[in-house]
């Protein structure tokens, strides 16, 4: 869905410190969010996304800085004047009450005729593919299901801007995945800004336009899911996002130009910032495995021997010991069945493809 540049959701220099907490849950954050743009906010526990997901709402106030909607201060405005809905992992479905009574819920609240609100609860129903399940109550669904009823009492009321507090975290995988689907679906069809709070990197670079990553209580990136994946920004970023090889390397001068060693062999390409120590991020998916002594090319290129493989399915994780390091490259399954330990094999990675952090 296209995008406009005015920003439905801006959080401004937003600090907050808990009472007894050694460092603040949140520090310096500032942000915007675009009007029919997924946002998510990805981070492992305790880096601050929960409780920047409260702010939004409501729930909680920031200790320093501005939460905006539209470009009006929200700051103080309580939870339930704010044109803001929830979609929490634990769906907080009304256990008496039928699943169309559990949508047309808010609507009740807000005053609305019995008839109005019944036909939009049974359209919002429509859309996540419930309609059939009006009448039951939420003990007689599946998770998966009251997950969806849960997300259209949410969006019966349209709100500008809807929170999803890791709504998928209490379902199976095969489940999730569905529920990603959905989730995409229906946020182009409403075209209602989306702000996604999880810590599975899976669905923040599946689902979303943007994502900002949280490191203790701060943004250690913000950019698109191509950007932080393949252009991480810190040593943290590399590792939590998708799976990397950090490998320690010397920038020295070698045949005339400021080179990448990795334990004294020269990594031909690999673009080193200053010379010193550092550590070089490559994706194990960016790893290719070949014969040993096979020629390489423009890639860098080490010998090793395999150490273990791990098969997952579609694809092996092939661990090459290569002299004092490790490094894993992941394979795809066929035609990876003569990847056994003990194998003299040569690693391969386009310089291109490794990303260099000093300090």
């Amino acid at each position: 869905m296209a995008k406009t540049s005015q920003a439905i959701l801006t959080l401004a220099g937003i600090d907050k410190t808990y009472d007894g907490a050694a460092r603040p849950a949140l520090d310096r954050i500032s942000f915007t969010v675009a009007p029919g743009e997924f946002f998510s906010i990805l981070g492992p526990s305790g880096s601050g996304k929960t409780t920047l997901l409260r702010m939004i709402a409501g729930f909680e106030r920031p200790d320093v800085g501005r939460v905006l909607m539209d470009g009006a201060d929200i700051t103080d405005v309580p939870p339930f004047r704010r044109d803001v809905r929830t979609v929490f992992q634990s769906y907080a479905l009304f256990p008496h009450m039928s699943v169309l009574e559990n949508v047309a819920y808010p609507l009740r609240m807000a005053g609305a005729r019995k008839a109005e609100r019944l036909a939009k609860a049974r359209d919002c129903l429509a859309l996540v593919s419930m309609g059939d399940f009006a009448a039951r109550l939420p003990h007689q669904l599946s998770g998966g299901q009251r997950q969806r009823v849960a997300l259209a009492r949410a969006i019966v009321c349209r709100p500008r801007v809807l929170l999803l507090d890791e709504p998928l975290g209490a379902l199976d995988l095969r489940l999730r995945q569905q529920m990603q689907h959905m989730l995409v679906s229906l946020q182009r069809e409403l075209g209602i800004a989306f702000v996604y709070v999880t810590h599975d990197q899976g669905e923040a670079l599946s689902m979303s336009d943007r994502v900002a990553v949280m490191s203790e209580g701060r943004i250690a990136q913000l950019g698109t899911p191509r950007e932080i994946y393949f252009d991480p920004a810190s040593e943290f970023v590399a590792q939590f996002v998708g799976r990397s090889n950090l490998l320690p390397i010397e920038a020295a001068p070698h045949e005339g130009s400021l080179t990448a060693l990795l334990g004294g062999r020269a990594l031909k390409g690999v673009a080193v910032p200053r010379s010193g120590p550092a550590r070089m991020a490559i994706r194990f998916e960016c790893v290719r495995l070949a014969e040993a002594g096979h020629p390489p090319g423009e890639a860098c290129a080490i010998e090793g021997v395999v150490e273990d493989v791990l098969f997952l399915g579609n694809a092996l994780e092939v661990n090459v010991r290569c002299g004092d390091h490790n490094i894993i490259a992941a394979v795809p399954t066929l035609g990876g069945e003569g990847y056994l330990p003990g194998r003299p094999v040569r690693v391969m990675f386009d310089p291109g493809q490794a990303t260099v952090f000093h300090g």
